[in-house]
């Protein structure tokens, strides 16, 4: 039986819940690239093929902030260019990292970054507004080439970064989500046009998992994200130590 028979519902059925939590409480990727690492695609081609979701998702994403009239472009001018020159960066690191040296790094992110999720460290910050200074844009155009390293490399986790990096310079959550999904965007065109020409995509999966994540972030985007951020968290914190712990122990 092609493999492709059970691996394409599986894996739309599985963006469908990245995409979900992407929009409840980010993650998402932490259940995607795993996945595809598990359905036997080397490492490097599993991170290319996820791009493909990415993008998809965030071109919804960009459009529903576009109808509610929420598009920082200044903002996230500033952001995107240190972005981009750091995802290159990052995608050609990940293209040429060691198999197994990937699968132990992925596991220690997704530790790392389920920590994040549950602790939530930047909590305190989110009801304060700071004024954009001179010596603070440098540090924001400094840490977003460190995000575009990071995204370019592996992706998982990289919203937590985004946003951490913004409430860190104090500006509200309605701007950092906009400026996420625009940053996201520009710098996953780079680092998937970085796995294309490597030949690190499938894009028959990859394309499958579009599907999911866009049907993911609709549905999130339609119920009360109050009422199922608790179970979200209790779900992505279960799966993602299962994932953990499968790819520190193949």
């Amino acid at each position: 039986m092609d493999p492709y028979f059970w691996q394409i519902p599986a894996l739309i059925l599985a963006g469908t819940v990245a995409g979900f939590l992407n929009v409840l409480a980010g993650g998402g990727s932490l259940l995607t690239l795993p996945l595809l690492i598990f359905f036997g695609l080397p490492a490097a081609t599993a991170n290319g093929t996820n791009r493909i979701a990415i993008l998809c998702q965030n071109v919804f994403a960009i459009t529903g902030f576009k109808r509610q009239g929420v598009f920082p472009l200044r903002l996230a001018l500033l952001c995107t260019p240190p972005a981009l020159i750091g995802s290159y960066i990052g995608a050609n690191l990940a293209i040429n990292v060691d198999e197994m040296l990937f699968r132990r790094l992925l596991a220690l992110v997704m530790v790392l970054v389920l920590i994040f999720m549950i602790t939530d460290p930047m909590k305190h910050l989110r009801s304060t507004e700071r004024p954009m200074t001179p010596l603070r844009l440098v540090v924001l155009m400094v840490s977003f080439l460190g995000i575009g390293i990071y995204g370019g490399f592996v992706q998982a986790g990289v919203g937590f970064l985004i946003i951490t990096g913004l409430l860190m310079h104090g500006l509200d959550l309605v701007r950092i989500n906009a400026v996420k999904v625009l940053v996201i965007f520009a710098f996953t065109i780079i680092a998937l046009a970085v796995f294309v020409v490597h030949g690190q995509v499938d894009y028959v999966l990859g394309l499958a998992l579009a599907v999911g994540n866009s049907l993911g972030g609709w549905f999130a985007s339609q119920v009360a994200v109050e009422k199922g951020h608790d179970w979200i968290k209790r779900l992505v914190t279960l799966t993602v130590l299962i994932f953990a712990l499968r790819l520190l122990w193949p």
